[in-house]
């Protein structure tokens, strides 16, 4: 069963809808896959937040919207079993639909069910001041967990956790009646949490007769506990508080005492594990719970790695580190059913698609099946540059480190002076864009343009010295390394126009991009940026990761932390406002009114300087929206005007 996600520009909206797949298995070789039959047409989602099928795979449990009321649904395979409208029960609050939602089947015909809510606030505290947990997370605050008996109708707030943390990745112990999940602390104040891996949290256990305890070390940040499948071993990813808001996870294993899987990678050699820089897929582990199942980033790439257990070691499941001409770039591993994996795989060329294949056993390979073939592949050129900084520009603490670049572009030439090239860079700092297939280069590349996407040192899947490599170092390092991979592009292609080139980036992206056209002004000829930060001392108070904002400019962070003139000072040098009397080339800025990471008057100071010194700029305002610039008819609006702009000034 596979869910996907489509826009459609008509109702101004993404659907979801549901597709249906059958293998036949060799009946000698269950693990041999025989048969794959077509699906039947696509069926939408309509409602639906949240569905998750019991461990029986006789039920599932859906949380529908219809208007202002949530339901929560019970099917089996006669029909709907059981329906229970959670608003009108008046109990919890709305049931968050940004996690997933277990489901377990007990005592034969007892069905429970576990949803995320938050708590009802007294009305006569409403002018209180309530913190929440900041970017695309507003007015999420309180969460509750809750249980839910199908049999007598009735849903239980669990009691007992801590009063000091926020419950959520809760998950089903059926064995030991209890309920594991990750606790993030509230104290002194909340942090964003949002793209962030480095907050305070914890792992507790909780039973269902009310006791709780962490199980878990302190001062740590915690994420996706995934138990074994007999229930007696939890994994889960662990990294440090503060510091680089992504970075490199160990992966933990609890089974009696704690021990580390995977340890942190500080510096892969070329071709090896680069270690765990994202979640893991809910189901993740092997039918004899010997093995664990994860994707991760590895340089410009995306892998599906599978690790033992008993020896640590770590194989990769695909060919993408051996076969640089393969036709997927990218894997991402989606679950593990009894061995069966299910990736999704894309290239810059090639959309989404399925891909099945079996665990393998020793010494022997994946075979792969591939479901369906995208609708569609386009006729683009892709490859991937490894970049090296010259001497001048090496970190002379973490010396030595290289990073990359990926090139997409049309496969003829379209103009005689070459292809006009677009520098694409990714936010975060610390993420990643793998070779994999994006939509909005796809659109440039269907119009004409080249787009170079840069993975500057402090990008995720080159080790943790990379990304450590980038703190103190905003602004300098990371604007150098995106102008050395743009002029390695232009060496090694000489179909590229130099005369024509742009940048476009948001966030830390557009950061960089409005800091390119004022460092190298006579180089770039046209910039957009969405939510760049512009200005970071005066974004210091402002931002719902000031943790980053200090750590960023090379300060450590404390929660008493006072802004002192040297700290100011420092950010603003670091800042693209103090190269804006110097930029030539017109910038177009997109602003989400709703941003809580990087406020929207960043853009507008950058506006102003621009206005009052007559240079071209245009800005977009987008009032309901906030730092991702996610709704659908923002990114359509943003998309239209970006190519508009980029094709009037190239």
């Amino acid at each position: 069963h596979a869910e996907w996600i489509q826009t459609d520009l008509v109702r101004n909206s993404r659907l979801r809808y549901s597709q249906q797949w059958t293998l036949i298995a060799d009946s000698n070789n269950h693990k041999n896959i025989r048969t794959v039959l077509p699906p039947g047409p696509c069926s939408p989602l309509s409602g639906e937040l949240l569905s998750e099928l019991s461990p029986t795979r006789g039920l599932r449990a859906v949380v529908r919207e219809t208007g202002s009321q949530q339901l929560l649904e019970i099917w089996d395979r006669h029909g709907l079993r059981k329906s229970l409208n959670l608003s009108a029960l008046n109990i919890h609050g709305r049931v968050y639909d940004d996690i997933r939602l277990p489901v377990l089947v007990r005592k034969h015909t007892l069905i429970s069910s576990l949803l995320y809510g938050d708590v009802f606030v007294s009305t006569q505290d409403r002018s209180v001041y309530c913190e929440d947990w900041g970017e695309a997370l507003t007015s999420k605050s309180v969460p509750v967990l809750c249980v839910v008996d199908l049999h007598h109708g009735e849903i239980d707030v669990l009691q007992s956790v801590p009063q000091d943390v926020s419950p959520g990745q809760a998950l089903w112990a059926p064995c030991s009646q209890a309920v594991f999940f990750v606790g993030w602390y509230h104290e002194p104040f909340r942090l964003g949490l949002k793209f962030c891996s480095n907050r305070r949290s914890a792992l507790f256990r909780l039973s269902l007769d009310g006791h709780c305890e962490c199980i878990s070390g302190d001062n740590l940040s915690v994420s996706c506990p995934r138990l074994s499948p007999d229930g007696s071993t939890l994994i889960y990813l662990q990294g440090s508080v503060f510091g680089p808001h992504n970075q490199c996870l160990s992966l933990d294993l609890k089974s009696g005492k704690t021990s580390t899987m995977l340890d942190v990678v500080s510096r892969p050699q070329t071709g090896d594990f680069a270690g765990v820089y994202e979640a893991l897929p809910s189901h993740c582990w092997s039918a004899d719970g010997e093995k664990v199942v994860f994707s991760s980033a590895v340089r410009n790439w995306k892998d599906v790695f599978m690790v033992d257990r008993g020896t640590k070691k770590v194989s990769s499941l695909s060919d993408n580190l051996s076969d640089l001409s393969k036709v997927y770039g990218s894997w991402k591993l989606l679950t593990v059913q009894r061995d069966l994996m299910v990736v999704c795989c894309s290239s810059p060329n090639s959309p989404p698609t399925l891909r099945v294949g079996f665990l393998p056993s020793a010494d022997e390979t994946v075979t792969w099946r591939t479901l369906q073939q995208p609708v569609t592949t386009f006729d683009y050129l892709w490859t991937v540059l490894d970049v090296t900084p010259t001497s001048d520009e090496d970190n002379l603490r973490y010396p030595g480190l290289d990073f990359g670049a990926i090139l997409v572009k049309p496969s003829h030439l379209l103009c005689e002076t070459g292809t006009p090239v677009v520098v694409f860079i990714h936010g975060g700092p610390h993420s990643q864009f793998p070779v994999e297939w994006n939509s909005t280069t796809a659109g440039l590349v269907e119009l004409g343009f080249a787009v170079l996407m840069v993975n500057y040192r402090g990008s995720t899947g080159f080790g943790q010295d990379s990304i450590l490599s980038l703190i103190g170092q905003v602004g300098s390092q990371d604007v150098k390394d995106v102008q050395r991979a743009v002029m390695a592009a232009l060496q090694n292609d000489k179909t590229l126009d130099p005369k024509r080139l742009a940048v476009i980036g948001g966030s830390h992206g557009g950061f960089l991009s409005c800091h390119l056209i004022g460092q190298y002004p006579d180089f770039y000829r046209a910039c957009a940026a969405r939510n760049p930060v512009i200005n970071a001392a005066t974004l210091l108070g402002t931002s719902d990761i000031v943790d980053w904002r200090y750590t960023s400019a090379g300060f450590q962070f404390s929660y008493d932390n006072i802004p002192t003139a040297e700290t100011l000072a420092a950010m603003l040098l670091k800042s693209p406002i103090t190269h804006a009397a110097q930029i030539k080339a017109p910038v177009l800025l997109m602003l989400g009114g709703k941003d809580r990471r990087v406020s929207p008057h960043q853009g507008l100071e950058l506006y102003k300087v621009l206005k009052s010194r007559g240079s071209p700029v245009r800005l977009l305002w987008f009032p309901e929206d906030g730092h991702s610039l996610s709704r659908v008819d923002t990114q359509v609006d943003c998309f239209l005007n970006t190519v508009l702009w980029l094709t009037q000034h190239l």
